[in-house]
């Protein structure tokens, strides 16, 4: 498959004043050329790779201390809430990148187009502050893979990740097709290192299973907390942005019915089945923390560096214990946090563009994106003498962020995606309007009564 990259010329007073006309992502938009009349699995390998790049956001730094400090603390209670949170990103990102395909605009585009000015403004500083969150993750987890793997302190680790623009500038030169396949290894290098340590773990699979089942304890303070943070960092709200953007990327005749519904049924098959990886991912991180840890010293695995440590412990992790297992989860660190900041700066740019029209080159957007989001981690960095528990509670906060903006976009895109105005013959079918707005309505009383919780505490 080659790349079949056409622009079209904007305007010089629009190039000028830097304003966005068209569709967002406009350098890859409509580049990816899908052959005609192939069987299904031509036709699933054409339109792979989008799926790849949203499931990433499911499997970032961020979900590995909520994952394994969920199984370190609980044990294996918190199974149940990485399977809903799975199930409500599969039907999240559908109805995404359906939106994307049908109007040809991104969620941020069409929150621009269908809602007025205060309400997308509102959404757009929303939406930024969930970025920032995502960013934060990244930053933490890119910085203390180099402390681990190289030595390099974590200050300096964190100031170094403001350079990982150039690599994304590299990357888009190479072509979308280049930036999928570097990202669906990636993935493969965290889920071939977590499977072989989940294998020697040795996990009780007969609890693991049984506790897909919802636990009602789970309202517990401490593990409302978790949970919510696992539901944050599994489903992710700048995701349904990114993903109704990169759907557009693949090149057909939307004015062929049949095309159409070719595009939309196999890049469904393309995200549930990237998704299914990220659900394995995640769950083989709670069963990594479960088999390792629970009923031992959490106060001792707080932080990677102590996760990292004590996969060479012979009194925390057993038998299994080694230096080799350790590396391999920096190493799988690193590729994470990589991951995330392709996908990360994408999603900035499609929000910029979508919400307050303004195109700004990628390296400004993602300079401007991450030293934003490396201000909080140097400063809380300084204040705490370069703790790292410290930098791993601000982690997982940005988590619980995230869960609390999720609402935010999940309301604008059932809404858009439910009217028969907007998404004509693929408007959604009852049963999933029901089960989006029910995801919802739950996520946000959950919400509130954290954030309640939260503010009680402190009288």
């Amino acid at each position: 498959m080659t790349d079949n990259v056409s622009k079209a010329p904007a305007a010089k007073s629009d190039r000028l004043l830097g304003y966005a006309n068209g569709p967002s992502l406009e350098e890859i938009n409509g580049t990816v050329t899908i052959p005609k009349g192939k069987g299904f699995w031509k036709n699933l390998m054409a339109f792979s790779g989008p799926g790849a790049l949203v499931a990433v956001g499911y499997m970032d730094p961020g979900n590995w201390v909520t994952s394994i400090g969920g199984g370190a603390q609980y044990g294996y209670l918190l199974m149940s809430v990485i399977l809903i949170s799975s199930l409500i990103a599969m039907l999240l990102q559908y109805m995404a990148a359906k939106l994307g395909i049908v109007t040809q605009k991104d969620l941020a585009q069409a929150t621009r187009s269908y809602t007025s000015k205060r309400i997308g403004f509102i959404l757009w500083i929303v939406t930024e502050l969930a970025i920032m969150a995502t960013d934060i993750a990244e930053v933490i987890g890119g910085a203390i893979a180099l402390q681990l793997l190289f030595g390099i302190l974590l200050i300096i680790g964190v100031s170094l990740t403001v350079f990982d623009v150039l690599l994304l500038l590299l990357l888009t030169k190479l072509g979308f097709r280049k930036i999928e396949a570097i990202v669906i290894c990636l993935i493969a290098v965290i889920l071939v290192v977590f499977a072989y340590e989940v294998v020697i773990a040795q996990p009780n699979m007969g609890q693991a299973v049984a506790n897909f089942m919802p636990q009602a304890q789970i309202l517990h303070p401490g593990q409302l907390t978790m949970a919510l943070g696992i539901v944050g960092a599994t489903v992710m709200p700048h995701n349904l942005y990114l993903h109704s953007s990169i759907a557009q990327t693949r090149k057909f005749d939307r004015d062929n019915p049949e095309d159409m519904r070719r595009a939309v049924k196999f890049t469904t098959w393309d995200s549930n089945i990237q998704l299914i990886g990220a659900f394995v991912i995640n769950c083989l991180l709670l069963l990594l923390g479960a088999a390792l840890f629970f009923g031992k010293d959490v106060d001792k695995l707080g932080t990677f560096g102590n996760l990292y440590a004590a996969l060479q412990d012979n009194q925390l992790a057993g038998a299994v214990a080694s230096p080799f297992l350790s590396t391999l989860f920096a190493v799988a660190l690193l590729a994470s946090g990589q991951n995330s900041t392709i996908t990360g700066t994408l999603t900035g740019q499609v929000i910029m563009e979508g919400f307050i029209n303004l195109r700004v080159p990628i390296w400004v957007r993602r300079l401007v994106t991450r030293l934003l989001s490396v201000a909080p981690v140097v400063i809380c960095t300084i204040i705490y003498g370069g703790s790292e528990m410290a930098l791993d509670r601000l982690l997982v906060n940005s988590q619980v962020f995230l869960s609390i903006a999720l609402p935010f976009s999940m309301i604008p895109l059932t809404l858009f995606t439910s009217s028969k105005k907007i998404m004509g013959e693929y408007v959604n079918k009852r049963w999933v309007t029901w089960l989006a707005w029910i995801s919802t309505i739950v996520l946000t009383v959950l919400n509130v009564q954290i954030v309640w919780t939260s503010i009680a505490g402190l009288f």
